[in-house]
C-alpha cells in the first residue's frame, strides 16, 4: 500500500481525500498540507485525516505526493517531492511554463519517480468508448463552455478549460503542429474568457477548439470527422454516438430499413451504421488515481505521462502566443 499525502486542500483537494480514503487497497492517507491554518483545522475534523504544518514534514513521510495547489505553486511543490524521491500526482495543467515543466521532466527521470498529470477526462467514460473507434481523425471540433467560476480565474481559459480538449486531441491526433491560429476576448478577468483556436497537424488533420468560462450554460462536446466516420462524444453528459458508413455488397440481400447512400456514378454506394457504445458509470477522479497506483505498484508508464502534461502545456502556451499577435477585443 502506497502512503500519500496531499498538499492543498481547497475545492478539489477536499475530493482527492476523499477519494484517496475510499481506495483503501491503493492508498494509505498519512495527511494533507494547505497553508489556510483555518482551513487546515476544518478539514482536520471534517476529513480525520492529519493536518502537516510543514511540507517538508509531509513529502518525509510519503511515497506518493498529490498536487491539487493552484498552478502557481505546481512547480515549487513537485520540486520538492521529485527531489526526495517521490512519485507525483499533479493536476493540470502541469505547470505555470513551459520551461517548468521541461525541468519536472528532467528531475523524475534523473529520479526515476512516476508522474501522471491530472487531465481527467482521458477516464471520462464517453471518451474511452469512444477510443477504439478513433482512427487517423482528420477533422475534429471542440467546445467546452462554462459557467462563470472565480475559481479558475488564476490562468487564461485556455489553461483551465482548453487544455482539457487540447490533450484530448494530441492524444487521438498522435501528430505533430505545423500550424496554429487563435484569438481570445476578455470579460471580466485580466486574461481571455472565452478563446478560440484552430490546430493544424503535419498529418493533415485541423481542430478547432472553442473555450468560455462566461456561458450561460455548461457543454463539453468533441466532434471528431475521420474517413468513413464521425463520433460524436459528449463529456458532460456522457454519451458517445458512432456513425460509420460501409461499402454496400450487392451480392448480400439488402435490408429494406437500411439508410444507403448514393455517392453517384461510378462510386459504390454506402451503408450507414448508428452505434451508440454502452457506457460505463464512473468517477473518472477515482480511476485516475486508482490508475497511477496501478503504474506504480507494477512499473508501468502511467496513462498520462508527464510527457503528455508538458505537450498539452506547450500546445497551450503557443495558443497564448498567437493571442498576443492578434488584437484582442477587452470589455470593461
Amino acid at each position: 500500500m502506497l502512503k500519500v499525502g496531499v498538499l492543498g486542500a481547497g475545492h478539489l483537494g477536499k475530493i482527492h481525500l476523499k477519494i484517496l480514503k475510499e481506495l483503501k487497497k491503493d492508498y494509505e492517507v498519512i495527511g494533507f498540507y494547505d497553508p489556510d491554518r483555518e482551513n487546515s483545522k476544518k478539514v482536520n475534523k471534517d476529513f480525520r485525516v492529519k493536518a502537516f504544518k510543514k511540507i517538508e514534514d509531509l513529502i518525509a513521510e510519503s511515497d506518493v505526493i498529490d498536487i491539487v495547489t493552484p498552478t502557481l505553486s505546481h512547480f515549487d511543490c513537485a520540486i520538492e517531492a521529485i527531489k526526495a524521491h517521490k512519485h507525483v500526482f499533479i493536476e493540470k495543467p502541469i505547470t505555470k511554463t513551459t520551461e517548468e515543466a521541461e525541468i519536472l521532466m528532467k528531475l523524475s527521470r534523473e529520479a526515476g519517480v512516476k508522474v501522471q498529470v491530472g487531465h481527467v477526462e482521458r477516464f471520462n467514460p464517453a471518451f474511452t468508448a469512444a477510443q477504439p473507434y478513433c482512427n487517423q481523425p482528420m477533422f475534429i471540433e471542440a467546445h467546452r463552455l462554462a459557467e462563470f467560476n472565480p475559481r479558475g480565474n488564476d490562468v487564461p481559459v485556455v489553461l483551465d478549460l482548453m487544455i482539457h480538449d487540447i490533450d484530448i486531441i494530441l492524444s487521438i491526433v498522435k501528430s505533430n503542429i505545423r500550424k496554429i491560429s487563435a484569438s481570445g476576448v476578455s470579460i471580466v478577468s485580466d486574461t481571455p474568457d472565452i478563446a478560440n483556436a484552430r490546430i493544424e497537424f503535419d498529418n493533415g488533420c485541423v481542430a478547432n477548439i472553442t473555450a468560455s468560462r462566461m456561458s450561460l450554460k455548461n457543454m463539453r462536446k468533441t466532434r471528431i470527422f475521420q474517413k468513413d466516420a464521425y463520433i460524436a462524444v459528449d463529456f458532460l453528459e456522457k454519451k458517445t454516438e458512432v456513425i460509420r458508413l460501409k461499402s454496400l455488397n450487392t451480392s448480400e440481400e439488402q435490408n429494406p430499413f437500411a439508410i444507403v447512400l448514393d455517392l453517384g456514378k461510378g462510386r459504390k454506394k454506402k451503408q450507414i451504421y448508428f452505434e451508440n457504445p454502452s457506457i460505463e458509470e464512473n468517477n473518472a477522479i477515482k480511476d485516475e488515481l486508482k490508475s497511477f497506483a496501478d503504474a506504480i505498484n507494477n512499473n508501468t508508464e502511467p496513462i498520462v505521462t508527464i510527457e503528455d502534461g508538458f505537450h498539452a502545456l506547450e500546445a497551450a502556451h503557443m495558443i497564448l502566443e498567437k493571442m498576443k499577435l492578434t488584437p484582442q477585443l477587452s470589455i470593461a
